[in-house]
């Protein structure tokens, strides 16, 4: 019976997608993760997850696997340029190749959510100093969600006020300590973009640690499933994590079949999840 070992070395197939990521962590990865696995395993393949600095990470997982798919932040554009050159099939999740790289992308509507948020809070809520938690620098989705507030700030003719934009780093920590500090110093605002679930926890938290609840909207984006228990419940976009794990890796197997006729980008919608934290009623 030969061993699987040497089937490898024979055919140069390992049966094995990769997946590369920065860190493992949040709510966010769950649907992620199970999204990406369920793909995996209808096509009779094995999933290898790396995770570490971008040089690491794929390195480790392109010698053990058919092909990869990048997360985010997890593959610098120097590693993704080598891995073009090397004909290794790469599919990326949340982020655009550079240099216009032929490298097929999988991500969801972020800048047309976030407007739609916005847009729910100044036409419903009359919210007109609106404050924005951006996420990590360079993060591609943050980018498109500050364009999307930034959009409809204009749209409604208000302008962006730099001293109500912060970092929260998708992180409910960072959020709470950006929105703590903002409410020492007594700027005003009558809501909060945060830029993802997590930072929203954080705002939430720090605007109860002022005594300041149900004053101050708070609005997120991703919809983690833990979204619809936090008190109040929460206002905001819900993106197909789980579907961009799968289409990740429908994608990834018709790279390596050869098949023609894959999407270069396939941008998945977002909808709009109305709950109590922006100051409506009434739950989804």
């Amino acid at each position: 019976r030969p061993a699987a070992a040497a089937r490898v070395l024979a055919t140069r197939r390992t049966n094995t997608i990769g997946l590369v990521l920065s860190r493992i962590g949040g709510d966010y990865f769950a649907p992620l993760l199970r999204g990406i696995e369920a793909a995996t395993a209808a096509a009779g393949m094995n999933l290898l997850i790396s995770s570490g600095s971008p040089r690491s990470g794929a390195s480790v997982a392109e010698h053990s696997t058919d092909g990869l798919l990048g997360f985010a932040d997890s593959l610098d554009d120097d590693e993704i340029r080598r891995l073009w050159r090397r004909e290794h099939p790469l599919v990326l999740l949340h982020r655009t190749p550079p240099d216009d790289l032929p490298i097929p992308c999988v991500t969801v509507e972020n800048k047309a959510g976030a407007r739609q948020l916005v847009d729910h809070l100044v036409e419903v809520h009359r919210a007109s100093r609106i404050a924005f938690l951006r996420g990590p620098a360079g993060h591609e989705d943050s980018n498109w969600r500050e364009l999307g507030y930034r959009e409809s700030l204009l749209a409604h003719e208000l302008e962006p006020d730099p001293a109500l934009m912060g970092d929260g780093n998708f992180s409910a920590s960072v959020a709470e300590q950006q929105v703590a500090s903002w409410l020492a110093e007594g700027r005003e605002m009558d809501a909060i973009f945060a830029g993802d679930d997590a930072a929203a926890v954080g705002a939430l938290q720090a605007i109860g640690a002022a005594g300041l609840d149900g004053r101050i909207a708070v609005v997120g984006f991703d919809d983690v499933p833990m979204a619809q228990h936090f008190s109040p419940r929460l206002t905001t976009v819900s993106a197909p994590t789980e579907q961009v794990g799968r289409e990740a890796v429908r994608a990834l197997l018709g790279l390596l079949r050869q098949q023609d006729g894959t999407t270069p980008l396939l941008l998945l919608p977002t909808r709009l999840i109305v709950r109590q934290s922006c100051g409506c009623p009434v739950a989804d």
